[in-house]
């Protein structure tokens, strides 16, 4: 179960092909849009290999195609040393597959985290999940990087909040083309968020701790998306130059 940032999966990748097996399952809960989401993704990025995830390719080569699950992880945690990890906060952990369809697979991930006390559950629509969190973190994440403000603030202030409305929009526009958008609105997302308070954002958290921004495979990987496929996505790209240079001074 892959859970480190995923910016670190690249070099991480060949160091962990020991550990795969010939019935291996490999789950990936990192932010962002992870490796294999457009393989077999009927559309027209279908098996495209996204540079902002897998620059090398290191991950294509290492992880099993077809026994890979997708989930995403709605918590808060924090590290606080080498392998020692605080959980702030957990709601739920989504498993599925990336074809939508049931498999004992993710009956049987979904039974153990279960008994373990997690409460997980089974998805058919986990690119869909992905792409829904990646919304509402693709612009908060790299904001409060930049401004060194937790989401209460960035959200109170109108300028800022129209800019988080007109990246969202713009990643909105890509998820049409790609069949991967939701009932919720922008707004709505918005006050989603504002009603968990003032919370300070994981990158900002990783920008204090010195720590690698994860902003390739989350804002990098939407204006990739974007540029493949023709759309305009001025403010998500000029963020994540900004970003680039912050993390380059942080």
């Amino acid at each position: 179960m892959l859970t480190v940032k995923a910016q670190a999966l690249p070099e991480l990748a060949p160091s962990l092909a020991p550990l795969i097996g010939p019935e291996t399952v490999v789950i990936s809960g990192t932010n962002g849009i992870p490796w294999w989401f457009f393989a077999g993704f009927p559309g027209p990025l279908q098996d495209l290999s996204l540079q902002s995830v897998d620059p090398t390719g290191s991950q294509r080569e290492v992880f099993p195609s077809g026994r890979t699950l997708g989930s995403v992880v709605h918590a808060s945690a924090r590290v606080l040393a080498p392998a020692q990890a605080q959980l702030v906060a957990m709601d739920r952990i989504l498993v599925g597959e990336p074809s939508g369809l049931d498999s004992e697979h993710v009956l049987r991930v979904v039974a153990a985290l279960r008994r373990g006390g997690v409460n997980a559950l089974a998805s058919s629509r986990i690119r869909a999940e992905i792409w829904a969190k990646l919304w509402g973190n693709m612009n908060m994440n790299p904001l409060s990087a930049l401004t060194r403000a937790g989401t209460g603030a960035l959200l109170a202030d109108p300028e800022v909040r129209g800019l988080c409305l007109a990246m969202m929009e713009e990643m909105r526009a890509c998820g049409q083309r790609l069949g991967l958008v939701g009932e919720v609105t922008a707004q709505e997302r918005i006050a989603v968020t504002q009603r968990l308070g003032d919370f300070k954002t994981s990158m900002l958290a990783d920008l204090e701790a010195g720590r690698p921004l994860e902003f390739m495979p989350q804002l990098g990987a939407v204006v990739e998306i974007a540029e493949r496929l023709g759309e305009p996505a001025p403010y998500c790209r000029a963020i994540l130059g900004l970003t680039r240079l912050r993390s380059q001074i942080a």
